[in-house]
């Protein structure tokens, strides 16, 4: 699968690359390529359509897609280890017949749980979703905010509360599958960002929303769990995509390191930069297999969300620094959009924001420290 990642980003994302981040946009034949390759429903079991294989299978498509494109990278990423998994641990058996063999063959989904006043503190959400009576229709009203696939989804998993009045209000909050269509669903303008251009992150305006009590993601109330415990997974596939990131960068700028001389040799022979490069390698295995161990430790049923913070606490920041250090190498040429660095460099920064700020990583690794040694 890996292989098979890799060359689906060479051939058929990498001459795409530059033209969707010029325009802000996803080629939609990219988007029906990912489905037709299977890349979209990895962790579907076969009898739903998808692939069938494992959680470290889709880090590894990740993590080979962000070595080209991590826009494509994050939008495969979102559905696969979020979306698709949400609906495969907790939804019905109608919901997962009805939309899981969609969700791995043709329709995109979104993960709608960030509203402008909720960001880190993602469960002081302000969505509601009320009830005329007990077993009724809900009617859901909020607006979620830089919502990733959102341009492109026919499935969103919106988080609302139920009860606001409960204390602490996280236990009102609930997931909700609401399809594309829904009448009073719309999508905001698409934002403007400084990377991942090609991914479409957009606000989701949801007024007046009704859907059948059916529509729940399993039970009414427990969202805040689900939400937590899907984050944690996706971690993991954010710090893949960081580390495909890094060794994109690090592969798109060592040939030049031997095309260029200065002082009559190439600059990759003198000392100070071997042992820059060495840095930056082992950086980077380093992230890599703190993102493999940490996917081995939750395919195995074992405690990992200190692990997963790790990975993505670090690939992040190696990302950011990888990225950083092959501008440097690379000279001027590395500030120019002709050269894919400076691409990789807009792209990295977002991986210390999303699905958990490096510093939520860090408290989170700090609590499970304390906790051992208290």
């Amino acid at each position: 699968m890996r292989d098979a990642a890799a060359t689906f980003a060479q051939e058929v994302v990498a001459p795409r690359v530059k033209e969707m981040d010029a325009k802000s946009q996803m080629d939609p034949e990219l988007i029906e390529a990912m489905f037709a390759n299977g890349l979209m429903g990895i962790e579907v079991p076969q009898e739903l359509d998808g692939v069938g294989a494992n959680f470290t299978s889709a880090c590894l498509c990740v993590e080979e897609l962000a070595k080209v494109d991590p826009a494509v990278s994050v939008c495969m990423d979102v559905h696969n280890t979020v979306v698709n998994n949400t609906l495969a641990k907790w939804a019905s058996d109608d919901i997962k017949q009805e939309w899981l063999p969609q969700l791995a063959t043709q329709t995109m989904g979104s993960f709608c749980l960030s509203e402008a006043g909720s960001g880190c503190d993602a469960f002081a959400l302000a969505t509601t979703a009320s009830q005329s009576e007990e077993g009724g229709d809900y009617t859901l009203n909020g607006t979620k905010m830089w919502i990733t696939n959102a341009e492109h989804a026919g499935l969103f998993l919106v988080f609302a509360n139920v009860n606001p009045q409960l204390e602490p209000k996280y236990k009102g909050i609930t997931c909700f599958a609401v399809p594309k269509g829904t009448p009073g669903l719309s999508i905001g303008p698409k934002e403007d960002k400084l990377g991942i251009r090609a991914s479409s992150t957009c606000p989701v305006i949801l007024e007046d929303v009704k859907v059948p009590h059916s529509a729940v993601v399993g039970e009414v109330g427990q969202g805040y769990k689900y939400a937590i415990g899907i984050l944690n997974e996706g971690r993991i596939g954010i710090g893949a995509q960081m580390v495909g990131l890094a060794q994109g960068a690090f592969e798109a700028t060592m040939p030049y390191m031997w095309q260029r001389k200065q002082f009559g040799q190439p600059i990759g022979e003198f000392q100070a930069m071997g042992h820059q490069f060495a840095d930056v390698a082992c950086d980077i295995e380093a992230a890599r297999l703190l993102v493999y161990n940490a996917a081995r430790m939750k395919e195995n049923g074992m405690p990992f969300v200190k692990e997963a913070a790790m990975a993505k606490l670090k690939a992040s920041l190696v990302a950011e620094t990888t990225a950083s250090k092959c501008i440097e190498w690379m000279g001027g040429v590395g500030f120019m959009k002709e050269y894919p660095v400076e691409k990789f460099f807009r792209d990295c920064k977002v991986g210390q924001i999303y699905e958990g700020t490096s510093n939520i990583q860090r408290e989170t690794i700090a609590k499970f420290i304390a906790n051992e040694y208290k």
